[in-house]
């Protein structure tokens, strides 16, 4: 009885060793041996006790922090960058056999790739051209992946620290560029209203009496909320009078004709 007892322990072991099962996001790779036969799952899974293993690969993408680094830029600006990596196991067989450790070697050759290119830009191109310089880190970083079986699908820049002196150096760039165009702008507006103003003298110039019209209407509104008291100056009155004296000039030379009787 006991040896039947052993022997449905030893059967239920190796049932037990040989069910397996693999989510709908890992691939097994299974080793007969210790050669490669192929990668299995999802689903359950049946390998032969003693004689065949399997390593679980996940196929989910990968969020890895690239730690901040100091770089010296090509304008030799030294700054601290710290960026985000998301890759993920395109060919589990691969990522098993070709080498030991994938996640530390996308991390390594991340940090190193980094490195490098932004090594290759200016200050002012880092912060202007961050897109550009992201895709290019992510092609570099894919092209060292590949053969291990890992597809970089994004890299991006996520922090950049400037010295204290760099940043009072750009403030002061800012502020000196705002008061430039603050200037430019209040320049426009004073020539387009030195050109209004020219071209509503030479109205004027053909038209003396307009230039008193307009006094007169410029007093009206000054006295609109209170009684005001409008002391006209004397060469408004002479103008003003000879106004009159034109208009009954005129009128003494051209007499109208007197009206029909009915």
């Amino acid at each position: 009885m006991s040896l039947v007892n052993v022997l449905v322990f030893f059967i239920l072991m190796l049932i037990f060793m040989a069910i397996r099962i693999v989510k709908e996001y890992d691939r097994g790779v299974i080793f007969f041996l210790g050669k490669v036969t192929g990668v299995r799952g999802p689903g359950l899974i049946l390998l032969i006790p003693v004689f065949e293993q399997m390593t679980k690969v996940t196929l989910r993408t990968i969020t890895m922090n690239i730690p901040s680094q100091k770089i010296i830029t090509k304008d030799n600006v030294s700054i601290d960058i710290a960026a985000v990596a998301y890759y993920k196991i395109i060919d589990p067989q691969k990522s098993v056999i070709a080498i030991e450790d994938i996640t530390s070697a996308v991390n390594q050759i991340s940090q190193t790739t980094v490195r490098n290119v932004v090594g290759q830009f200016s200050l002012d191109q880092l912060l202007s051209q961050t897109s550009s310089i992201n895709l290019q880190i992510k092609n570099v970083i894919d092209g060292h992946t590949e053969p291990w079986g890992a597809e970089v699908t994004a890299v991006e820049i996520k922090d950049i620290t400037l010295p204290e002196n760099m940043q009072r150096a750009m403030a002061k760039e800012a502020e000196a560029e705002r008061e430039r165009r603050a200037k430019i702008v209040a320049a426009e507006g004073e020539f387009q209203a030195a050109v209004k103003l020219g071209e509503a003298a030479d109205i004027i110039a053909l038209h003396p009496v307009a230039l008193q019209l307009r006094t007169l209407q410029t007093m009206a509104e000054i006295a609109t909320e209170k009684n005001s008291t409008i002391i006209f100056p004397a060469q408004f009155m002479t103008t003003v009078q000879e106004a009159i004296a034109t208009i009954r000039q005129d009128t003494h030379n051209n007499p109208q004709p007197p009206a029909e009787n009915q």
